[in-house]
C-alpha cells in the first residue's frame, strides 16, 4: 500500500501526542511512503517550535531530528513539478485549505497515494474532495 503522509502525520513518528500509534500502524502496513519535499522542513520547524516552548530539550530535538533524517531516505519524494503546482491550484480552488496544505494533497495525487494521511481535518475534507482515500491521524 502507497502511504501519504502530510507533514502533521509525519511529526507523529517523532513526538508522542494524539494520533501517533494510528501512525505507526499505518507506516507498518505500508510498502511505499511518500512525502512532498516540504515534508522535511515543516517537521524541522515543528519540532523546533516544541524546544521553543520548552517541550522538547536541545537533545531531544536532535535525537527526533536524526531518526527524521534516517525515516526520510527510504521515502520517495514527491517534487513540485509543474503538474503538482497545476494540481495545487486546482486544490485551493476546489476547497479552503492553505497552499502548503494544497500542496501536499497535490503531491499525493502525482504519486498516486492509496492512502493520504493527516492530523487536519480541513485538509482530509479537500483530499476527500479530489479522490483520496484518508485516514486522519
Amino acid at each position: 500500500m502507497k502511504v501519504y503522509l502530510d507533514s502533521s502525520a509525519l511529526a507523529k513518528r517523532f513526538v508522542n501526542e494524539n494520533g501517533s500509534d494510528a501512525v505507526e500502524v499505518l507506516c507498518g502496513k505500508a510498502d511505499m511512503l511518500g512525502l512532498s519535499v516540504i515534508c522535511m522542513p515543516e517537521v524541522v520547524s515543528a519540532l523546533n517550535r516544541r524546544v521553543r516552548e520548552h517541550l522538547l530539550t536541545p537533545a531531544q530535538y536532535r535525537q527526533a531530528k536524526q531518526r527524521l533524517l534516517e525515516d526520510i531516505r527510504d521515502a520517495d519524494i514527491i517534487q513540485l513539478t509543474a503538474t503538482v503546482l497545476g494540481s495545487t491550484i486546482h486544490v485551493l480552488e476546489a476547497s479552503s485549505v492553505r497552499a502548503m496544505d494544497a500542496i501536499h494533497i497535490a503531491c499525493a495525487l502525482e504519486w498516486g497515494a492509496d492512502v493520504f494521511a493527516s492530523a487536519d481535518t480541513r485538509q482530509l475534507i479537500a483530499a476527500k474532495r479530489v479522490g483520496l482515500k484518508t485516514k486522519q491521524t
